[in-house]
């Protein structure tokens, strides 16, 4: 509680400026640089959106949202005062276009923008655009997204300013000839980056002479297409590296402060998944060392808001320079909860012209904070992103210690269009131990039906040993992918819950019908309880996966259950009560106690314990179960849901196994169908910019055994 207490009083600290005034924002406008902002719009979506809106509204200022024709009913539309529609569901047609995001700021007279991250948040054209038009850019300005945007510019100014860089080259020079003698001055391994790029676009490994030309050429190809730009740079690569970023504001006065570092090492695709703060086993000189080069690098560049510096750290905690995001981060809220700030509403005053509310040695931070991004995602199938409608979602219960930043609702849907985030869960305790425990507890409180979701890939990562131990890195997953991705079957616990649930479920509708009834003790209905010379007993087979589990529940007289499971056989009691949409049973089985909610659709049986999620289902007659057309061997199928972005061949083509057929986008992802086998195209079933589901037929391929049938 003295760590609570304490950090509640740091975030008195960081609000006292405000104390005692309704809007210093509206009221400080009459003041030397500060800018009159009442009203905000938001040049972004979903979960950030929601974010921005929820601090303007506590400050009374007024909030403009903007919506592609795909998120017409979502939920920062509903939260914002005033939205507008601006296009198409693809963001080159909406959230990327600046000329209608400035149409609608002159139609709402908003004074500022907030950009989020992603689309325009580090466009250097769109902050130009705004100070022609007048308007605050709520970010920093256009040369320090210029500066920072390309690698190699960044990486000579902050050697210049006497940052950490990691021995590479960053020259002109861009032959093959050129690129590989300098590959072999560094050393092997080598990082080779595309100079535009980002969350892992044009960024390749090569680990010998061997292999250097080969990715060299996929890096350039990559950034190209996403950057519209293939010149590269070199890095010496650090094996297994941590990757630690810092936290870093500056004004319009010339002050700047660091609010410390997050952890993000482990990551998949370069992405990450996980983030903590502050970042473990850091020595006090490391962690000053670190906050002191990040206000370095904002310094030279004459940064203004919020900033990321982000390094990468070898095994002795030597530093390393990496990039340096210009704009608010996905992981901001970690930062939040370990000193008790509002980094929104800094950024809002800052950029009014207001200072920084404080200074350097007034900041510290309490405890320790986790951040899990819940993403509509299959860890097991190489974390491919997915899509589609939300039918059940419940969550922890958010409180001064647990924070949930999300974009949607039940019943909304995860888009192809967009990055298939969920939510952002966040939890704080005093030390990083209980934060864990916390952060588990939350996971398995996160229940999610109608898509495939990592929540379960988060529970094992957070019950990881090594994890635990803060033995992390960059190639943490597929250091400990047996670990982390284990074959998974239903318990018998688990089938112990299901079985009593549903018979406690079939007992109270028994006596519904019973009070409804003209002759509650007739023989025909199943009102009484009366058996001849045997309890009452129930066979209920359940499917997990492919198998049928044949399960035997004996209802005793004492209001227990003896339940047989193939050859074991248990003791249970239980209990069961609704809560929202779901059935809270806790049971006693042999004398361990468990609880779960169950949550039941259709056929489909869904527990969720302290263990994750696990599924049964109610075997369907085959009759019923019959419907709908299969894929044929050798029909190419979309691998998620998305929208066609190309179509390669067309009927009576002859095509060859693993030729390209189809191109889809899929959450800002492209990814290549390929034919599974050789035959001639016999029907293409989508055309380019269609929306298809996961397992759709694409294309119909006539094999030549089927022709030679046929004959």
């Amino acid at each position: 509680m003295a760590s609570l207490q304490s950090r509640r009083t740091l975030q008195r600290l960081f609000s006292q400026y405000i104390r005692g005034r309704q809007n210093p924002i509206r009221q400080n406008h009459s003041s030397e640089g500060i800018q009159h902002i009442d009203k905000i719009l938001i040049a972004n979506r979903g979960e950030i959106a929601c974010r921005v809106i929820r601090t303007a509204r506590r400050l009374g200022i007024r909030t403009v949202a903007v919506y592609s024709d795909a998120d017409k009913d979502s939920l920062h539309v509903s939260m914002a005062d005033e939205a507008y529609n601006i296009g198409p569901p693809a963001a080159t047609q909406s959230y990327l276009r600046q000329d209608k995001i400035m149409d609608v700021v002159k139609a709402s007279g908003a004074q500022a923008i907030h950009p989020g991250y992603g689309f325009l948040s580090e466009n250097t054209e769109f902050a130009e655009l705004c100070g022609k038009e007048g308007v605050v850019f709520i970010g920093p300005p256009a040369s320090a997204i210029r500066d920072m945007g390309i690698k190699s510019t960044s990486k000579s100014i902050m050697s210049a300013a006497g940052v950490p860089i990691i021995e590479g080259y960053h020259g002109e020079d861009q032959s093959n000839t050129t690129l590989a003698a300098e590959a072999a001055k560094i050393g092997y391994p080598v990082m080779i980056k595309a100079v535009r790029g980002g969350g892992g676009k044009g960024m390749r490994i090569a680990h010998s002479p061997e292999e250097f030309e080969s990715q060299l050429e996929s890096a350039r190809a990559e950034g190209l297409k996403s950057f519209g730009d293939d010149v590269m740079l070199l890095e010496k690569f650090v094996e297994t590296p941590r990757h630690v970023e810092v936290q870093v504001f500056g004004d319009k006065h010339d002050n700047y402060v660091y609010l410390f570092e997050r952890d993000c090492s482990v990551q998949r695709r370069h992405q990450k998944i996980i983030e903590e703060a502050p970042a473990p086993g850091l020595s006090d000189e490391v962690r000053r060392s670190l906050g002191e080069a990040a206000v370095r690098a904002a310094r030279a560049v004459n940064y203004v808001g919020a900033g990321t510096v982000e390094f990468i750290m070898d095994k002795h905690q030597k530093f390393f320079f990496m990039e340096m995001n210009t704009r608010l981060q996905v992981e901001h809220p970690v930062t939040e909860m370990i000193t008790g700030t509002d980094l929104v509403e800094w950024q809002i005053r800052v950029a009014s012209g207001e200072k920084i509310p404080v200074e350097q040695k007034d900041i510290q931070f309490k405890g320790h904070a986790f951040e899990a991004r819940i993403y509509a995602e299959d860890p097991n199938n190489t974390f491919m992103p997915g899509a589609g409608p939300l039918l059940h979602l419940t969550t922890p219960s958010p409180d001064e210690n647990t924070r949930i930043d999300t974009g949607v609702r039940q019943g909304d849907e995860v888009s192809v269009h967009y990055d298939p985030m969920i939510a952002k869960l966040v939890v704080w305790s005093e030390d990083r131990g209980s934060a864990l425990r916390r952060i588990k507890s939350a996971l398995a409180d996160y229940h999610v039906l109608g898509l495939s979701t990592n929540i379960q890939f988060l529970m094992d990562l957070a019950d990881n040993r090594h994890f635990e131990a803060a033995d992390v890195h960059t190639d943490f997953i597929p250091q400990h992918y047996n670990e982390l991705f284990p074959e998974r079957t239903v318990s018998d616990t688990a089938l112990c819950q299901a079985a009593v649930s549903l018979v406690i479920q079939e007992a109270d509708k028994a006596k519904d019908r019973c009070v409804n009834t003209l002759d509650p003790f007739s023989p025909f209905t199943m009102c009484t309880a009366v058996r001849i010379n045997s309890p009452p007993t129930r066979k209920i087979v359940l499917q997990d996966g492919d198998q049928k589990v044949e399960i035997i529940v004996q209802s005793n007289s004492e209001g227990s259950y003896t339940i047989k499971i193939k050859n074991k056989q248990y003791n249970v009691t239980a209990t069961q009560r609704k809560e929202a949409d779901e059935m809270k049973i806790t049971c006693n089985i042999d004398g361990k106690f468990s609880s779960a909610h169950i949550v039941q659709m259709g056929s489909s049986i869904h527990i969720f314990s302290l263990d994750g999620r696990q599924d049964l289902a109610l075997p369907v007659p085959e009759y019923l179960g019959a419907s709908g057309a299969k894929a044929k061997t050798g029909d190419p199928i979309a691998p998620m849901p998305g929208v066609i972005d190309k179509v390669m061949v067309k009927p009576s083509d002859n095509v060859e196994k693993g030729q390209p057929m189809v191109k889809m986008i899929a959450m800002k992802m492209e990814y290549v169908i390929n034919a599974p086998s050789a035959g001639v195209v016999e029907k293409v079933f989508f055309k380019e910019g269609e929306t298809v589901s996961k397992g759709s037929v694409l294309v119909h391929i006539k094999s030549s055994s089927e022709e030679e049938e046929a004959e």
